[in-house]
């Protein structure tokens, strides 16, 4: 006769049918939880690929406004915009990114006016813009990144950022006081309304290279793995990452973001317990790269390990993911 053994708990009666699971299930990513990050190109045309990103394209400014349509119809609530800036307009210290006329705020300003009820949030950083592909400008030497005079540049930045119509400035640079001269300057120039997502725990991380090449930051630098380690966070180092996330938000940051997501659980867990202000994470480009690579050699299963890579985040402690899946995310919800 079967042995049967008495267990007033059986942990699996809460998981013995999927409606059962359902019930019970923690934590959910809706579309609603996710911002696009997108590529923005001089030009016009077909968008063209990143090689290093399957799926992922640079758009030219038609094509972003026709692809945020879709995206905003999808329920995604935002888009993160990155430009792709023409070498021809860079130099040492990144001047096209106090240009009024300049590549993100056009495509801001295109945007706002076509999908006014889409959330946009831009970049506050001078990688783009500068020859050396550092977030700010060089000191005299050229051995490192001077604080103060970037944080400069970077608050007049966010001020014509807010101007075009972005909802949120996201500083990306890792400068000291950063935010806080943000914010003084957003609000002394009438636009207390708008946010400030602070890349709070950005790390010195090697999953960034994709994200390199798709904006031309590398290249430009004429390397593919740019020394950031005086200004961005030490990956060893999870208190000083909560440090600096809480500093953020004494000097005013509205959300506090971990980047990259995935390979920092952790940070995002640590960090939710320490503040009750919204987290977002940035699931990067090394990391969409790494399980799109892997599922086209058939080693993964693409849906679902992309649904449970973003889960892992929101389970975390994210309120926020910055996903370049997030149209696959947002149509597998959909059905469409």
């Amino acid at each position: 006769m079967e042995e049967r053994f008495e267990m007033p708990r059986r942990p699996r009666r809460l998981r013995r049918t999927p409606a059962v699971r359902a019930l019970f299930e923690e934590c959910r990513v809706e579309t609603a939880d996710l911002i696009a990050p997108l590529f923005v190109r001089e030009g016009g045309g077909a968008p063209t690929p990143v090689d290093s990103m399957p799926g992922i394209v640079r758009h030219s400014l038609p094509d972003l406004v026709e692809h945020c349509r879709v995206l905003s119809d999808l329920g995604i609530p935002g888009v993160a915009l990155f430009p792709v800036t023409d070498p021809a307009v860079k130099d040492a210290v990144g001047t096209e990114a106090l240009n009024p006329e300049c590549l993100v705020l056009r495509a801001v300003r295109a945007v706002r006016a076509a999908v006014p009820r889409l959330l946009i949030f831009t970049d506050v950083a001078l990688d783009p813009y500068t020859t050396h592909g550092h977030d700010g400008v060089l000191t005299a030497d050229g051995t490192d990144v001077d604080n103060d005079r970037t944080v400069a540049v970077l608050a007049r930045m966010a001020v014509l950022q807010a101007a075009a119509g972005s909802d949120f400035v996201a500083p990306s640079d890792m400068m000291d006081g950063r935010v806080g001269a943000i914010r003084r300057a957003l609000d002394a120039a009438g636009w207390g309304g708008v946010g400030i997502l602070a890349y709070a725990a950005k790390f010195a991380s090697a999953y960034y290279g994709p994200f390199r090449e798709a904006v031309g930051s590398a290249a430009a630098a004429g390397t593919r793995s740019l020394d950031k380690r005086t200004y961005q966070l030490n990956p060893a180092n999870r208190r000083e990452a909560v440090a600096d996330a809480l500093l953020d938000e004494a000097e005013g940051a509205d959300v506090l973001m971990v980047k990259p997501a995935g390979p920092y659980l952790d940070v995002i867990a640590e960090l939710r317990s320490a503040t009750r202000v919204p987290i977002a994470a940035y699931q990067v480009s090394g990391e969409y790269a790494q399980i799109q690579a892997a599922a086209q050699r058939g080693w993964l299963d693409l849906e679902r390990t992309r649904e449970e890579s973003v889960l892992a985040i929101k389970r975390a402690g994210a309120d926020v993911i910055l996903t370049y899946f997030a149209e696959a995310l947002a149509r597998a919800r959909s059905g469409t």
